[in-house]
């Protein structure tokens, strides 16, 4: 089992990590759980256990991620455990962030300002939170997509 085989059949070390698949991801990974980390922590939050496993799963994946990514680019990544530490760790982040998706995506149903709201719900003061939270939604499934291919290509 060997994640993102070179040639000579080790794990990719240094930049080589930027150009070769699933290592590649490391960054949309980066990015799209960012993105949902600043949408949950900016709005308010009216139900906090959901919300709160998303920003455990955001925050925690987005550090882990970040130091796989820092010791992937130093070389640390050689020894014969690491691929299957690196299915390991981005099959738990999958499961993480498609738990973190259905709870944030049943939060902002019942945030919903339009099943909420006797006037307007667009013009309303809940309406940019609802947005926020829809845009969290949608990065959140991506960033489970990105987790997903990720485990994938490793385990291949």
């Amino acid at each position: 089992m060997s994640a993102s085989p070179t040639p000579g059949g080790e794990l990719p070390s240094g930049f080589v990590v930027c150009t070769s698949m699933p290592d590649v991801l490391f960054l949309p990974e980066l990015i799209f759980g960012g993105l949902v980390w600043i949408l949950v922590a900016s709005t308010k939050v009216f139900y906090a256990n959901p919300q709160g496993w998303v920003m455990f799963v955001s925050v925690f994946c987005f550090v882990f991620t970040f130091i796989w990514l820092f010791l992937f680019l130093l070389g640390a990544n050689q020894s014969s455990f690491w691929p299957r530490v690196d299915v390991l760790y981005h099959g738990t982040a999958a499961l993480f962030y498609l738990s973190a998706s259905v709870a944030q995506a049943y939060a902002t149903i019942l945030i919903n300002p339009a099943a909420n709201s006797t006037t307007n719900p667009y013009t309303g003061p809940g309406f940019k939170e609802y947005q926020e939270d829809i845009a969290a939604v949608v990065f959140s499934y991506i960033a489970t997509l990105l987790y997903v291919i990720h485990v994938v290509f490793s385990a291949i």
